[in-house]
């Protein structure tokens, strides 16, 4: 597969061609599943002028379909580009097929989508990671060159952990989240998936930025960071010793090779600890299912998508929620109505909130003098579909990237191996707040140490 940097060169004819084999690779392996099926039976090449650039359905492009992989938003078609899309067609990219992904970007496997489950290009008996499954199937399996995606609490990181590609969240509010539709609007941030680290600096670069549109976009300057990637810049690296010794043996093996390997580069190893992980899970999930029960409050047949007939205004809304939303999605707007209800509020939500603030704190206590952490993505592989897990273990899964996005933290995942099995294994960089330019740096110095050979 070629890289972006490539593609960037092509002419019109070129990238006519490129679209026209890629459009033919995704209708071949369509059992994948990594675009939503309905829109595969579109011709992909229909996309306008540029480098092609898949997009998860839930980042609106302007005459498509918006659906979030829910049944509820069938027929909505997006009336205006995301800013993210309308940045990648001003620097030459252009939307090129809606990634598949669970509904409402609520899961870990991308088996919740209302078009049905995507599978690991790996190993099709795996999932591909969640919610953004299905723009990490169609990198992995070279049917896109890349592709954007969400990262609420891991959905960028893990499906590339899983499926063995780069998966880069920058930190909240580098990326404008106007067009991308509402997990958890503290939590939500546009991030991208790509074959190597190189690739997934000049997709960001184009990308990022302050946004009038978006109330909570960073007012920072902004300078390209793909220009200036060093990969011999020598770091000082936090590594998080007790999240290491909670992973799967074959985890835990390949990432302290990976640390062994940045030692020898040169790179100052030095060794931390952050709070147990439950207490992360804890805070994010009564986080995120209270905003989340907010933001999809706006889904109840009137305004948006599908819409089920009742006798009366009542009967409509309860029609339209029970028939629309998947059991994931009414899992989390339950727990969301929960823990905001009268008598809650204080034990569930004020408590995550300032568990928020604590966990802060700490990422901030380490990267005080540090460059940037070292730590798992997930505790395991790539688990099978028919070992699906609980809700619980499920939400176990994003057990080391859900305290990143707590603290609002840029983060990249970066393969490092695969076990005996041959499932994909990675490592997971974090750095401060708006410092992406350290992060790519030392992302691509373990990428070159680890192709060079570990």
């Amino acid at each position: 597969m070629i890289s972006l940097k490539k593609a960037l060169t092509y002419s019109q004819d070129e990238l006519e061609l490129l679209k026209k084999e890629l459009n033919e690779k995704a209708r071949a392996q369509r059992q994948i599943g990594a675009f939503v099926e309905q829109f595969l039976h579109r011709d992909l090449s229909q996309s306008g002028a540029g480098v092609p650039i898949a997009i998860k359905d839930n980042i609106s492009v302007k005459d498509w379909e918006l659906t979030c992989a829910s049944k509820i938003l069938q027929g909505y078609i997006a009336p205006y580009d995301a800013s993210a899309v309308a940045n990648l067609r001003a620097v030459g990219f252009a939307p090129f097929g809606r990634a598949n992904m669970d509904e409402f970007a609520m899961g870990s496997s991308t088996a919740t989508s209302f078009y049905g489950k995507t599978l690991n290009p790996t190993n099709p008996t795996r999932v591909p990671g969640g919610s953004s499954g299905g723009s990490a199937a169609a990198v992995a399996a070279g049917l896109a060159l890349a592709s954007l995606g969400s990262d609420t609490g891991g959905s960028v990181r893990q499906p590339a952990a899983f499926c063995g590609c780069v998966g880069f969240k920058p930190s909240y509010g580098r990326v404008s989240r106007y067009g991308l539709t509402s997990y958890s609007s503290s939590l939500d941030q546009i991030g991208v998936l790509t074959q190597t680290v190189e690739d997934a600096a000049i997709l960001y670069d184009a990308i990022a930025g302050h946004d009038a549109k978006d109330s909570t976009s960073a007012r920072l300057d902004f300078s390209p960071t793909a220009p200036l990637l060093n990969a011999q810049k020598k770091l000082r690296i936090a590594v998080i010793e007790n999240h290491l010794q909670n992973c799967d043996e074959s985890v835990k093996k390949a990432l302290l090779r990976s640390v062994e390997a940045l030692r020898a580069h040169g790179h100052e190893i030095v060794l931390r600890n952050l709070q147990d992980y439950e207490f992360d899970i804890a805070a994010y999930y009564i986080i995120a299912t209270a905003e989340a029960s907010a933001n999809l409050s706006r889904y109840d047949g009137v305004r948006y998508g599908r819409r089920a007939e009742g006798q009366n205004l009542k009967e409509l809304y309860i029609k339209t929620r029970s028939e629309g939303f998947g059991a994931e999605v009414k899992r989390r707007i339950l727990l969301g109505t929960f823990v905001l209800s009268s008598g809650y509020y204080e034990a569930y939500y004020i408590r995550a909130q300032k568990a928020r603030a604590f966990i802060k704190a700490k990422y901030e206590e380490i990267l005080r003098d540090c460059d940037l952490i070292f730590m798992p993505v997930t505790p395991t592989t790539a688990f099978a579909f028919e070992s699906q897990k609980s809700p619980m273990q499920s939400y176990l899964e994003d057990a080391f990237t859900v305290s990143v996005n707590l603290a609002g933290l840029g983060a990249i995942s970066v393969p490092v191996g695969v076990d005996a099995q041959g499932l994909n294994v990675s490592a997971q960089l974090v750095c401060r707040a708006y410092e992406e330019q350290t992060l790519l740096d030392g992302a691509l110095s373990l990428e070159k140490i680890i192709k060079n050979g570990v």
